[in-house]
């Protein structure tokens, strides 16, 4: 083993500011559109839901945005994250590659998620809203704001995606440890959830089924706000501590990576390690590359439709720009429950559409055997959300020896697996298969939809 395995950076060099992508983006996104009038949404329509601050940000075209002081000190507990090489994953792939990346695995919920959950419930506290719902697939969004609304003292709801919420009860379990109330969804407590039911009975639930009862619970009571993990620009900026790390221990390592990758599912990992770099792209002219990976079961941007879309199944959010499946869509149950959602934000899917981004889908059974295969070279156990970055990773470093080329590979390991041993249990079992969706489902998902754009 050559050189520092791990990089890390000091407690004075952490980021001060958020940056904000669509400050330095050509062609900034579509605006999203109010649900009723179908014109631009003004932050009057976010209002009755988020947090003021929230709205702000979520407008805002300023590049970069101060973090505050209280939020930097919570950040402490866990940052700086590692910067890693991979030497041992290397070396069994017998590539010429560099192959580094950044472990979000170490934060109180074992992911990035923390980054933008303590934010959001730090300024619903300072507004004094005294309740949050909100939705999580997987379960890592759900964790890290159940810890971020226990330090500031709210209630919190959770509507856990029902497949998900049998899958992983250790997830329920450190929500509940914290606090929340974590809720099956769909579920009976809202009308969103009880129509699901009716048309569905057997509904193994969705991202967008769950971010539907959420909001909707959030809109009948003044003292309770809606927060959201992934999607929405706001979220997404707060997730850039990540990449404005990583590129300080890119510089500290002597390296500077040729391409970046993260899995995908609403955008937030994806943009936290991917949008720093993207700046170096669209104002340095740097020739980066930044891959988007996402399950093959939920392949929004590989074969999805750039759309006016809502953000969830009934139809109570704003109208976001996106490629989509359709807000009807139900994915398979795959293990990566934070994948299974129907659209991208507006921010991923117009750099996308400007060929500034690229997007792969990956089939589950390559997904788990790379998630072993780094398990086994660098002791980590990653989520199975992260297993798709991975397989990516494992993907370039295998071009660059079939091409005799070095490269420098850098990923975000968005999260560890600890809680998710059942899916390796199933994978191990000979279990677990490939889900490929065929196109007439795809047609069928998106024909209902008023075709805005």
């Amino acid at each position: 083993m050559k050189g520092d395995k791990k990089i890390t950076l000091t407690e004075k060099e952490l980021p001060t500011h958020w940056y904000n992508i669509v400050a330095d983006m050509t062609n900034k996104p579509l605006p999203p559109l109010n649900p009723v009038t179908k014109q631009a949404a003004s932050k009057e329509d976010f209002l009755p839901i988020f947090a003021e601050e929230l709205v702000n940000q979520e407008f805002s075209q300023e590049r970069f945005i101060e973090i505050p002081e209280q939020v930097q000190d919570l950040y402490k507990i866990w940052r700086p994250t590692p910067l890693v090489r991979a030497y041992g994953l290397e070396k069994a792939l017998d590539t010429p590659a560099r192959i580094y990346f950044k472990n979000e695995s170490t934060s109180m919920a074992g992911s990035h998620k923390p980054n933008t959950a303590i934010p959001q419930a730090y300024y619903n506290y300072k507004q004094g809203i005294k309740r949050l719902t909100t939705e999580t697939g997987g379960g890592q969004w759900g964790s890290a704001l159940s810890f971020a609304a226990r330090y500031f003292g709210i209630d919190l709801k959770v509507f856990m995606v029902k497949v998900s919420y049998n899958q992983k009860p250790y997830r329920k379990l450190m929500m509940n440890t914290w606090g929340a109330d974590v809720i099956p969804s769909p579920s009976e407590l809202t009308e969103a959830g009880r129509k699901i039911l009716s048309e569905h009975p057997n509904s193994s639930g969705s991202l967008g089924i769950a971010v539907s009862e959420a909001v909707e619970m959030a809109a009948k009571d003044p003292q309770t706000n809606y927060t959201i993990g992934s999607v929405l620009n706001h979220v997404l900026m707060h997730q850039t501590v990540i990449g404005e790390e990583a590129i300080l221990q890119m510089e500290k390592a002597g390296a500077e990576p040729d391409v970046v990758i993260g899995c995908f599912g609403g955008g937030s990992n994806f943009a936290g390690i991917g949008f720093p770099y993207l700046r170096k792209k669209l104002t340095e002219g740097k020739q980066i590359r930044v891959v988007a990976v996402e399950p093959q079961s939920c392949p929004k941007l590989t074969r999805g439709t750039f759309q006016y879309d809502f953000g969830d199944t009934v139809g109570l959010t704003p109208l976001i720009p996106m490629y989509t499946l359709g807000h009807n869509f139900e994915p398979a149950n795959i293990h990566a429950g934070g994948l299974r959602y129907h659209g991208a934000g507006a921010i991923v899917s117009q750099l996308l559409k400007d060929r500034l981004i690229e997007a792969v889908d990956m089939p589950q059974l390559e997904t788990f055997e790379a998630g072993v295969l780094f398990a086994r070279t660098e002791g980590i156990i990653p989520a199975p959300e992260s297993t798709h970055a991975i397989a990516q990773a494992i993907r370039e470093a295998q071009k660059a020896k079939e091409e005799g080329k070095e490269k420098t590979i850098l990923f975000n390991l968005s999260g560890h697996g600890m809680i998710d041993l059942y899916a390796y249990e199933q994978y191990f079992a000979g279990n677990l298969q490939n889900y490929t969706i065929p196109d007439s489902e795809i047609t069928c998902s998106l024909k209902d939809l008023e075709k805005i754009i």
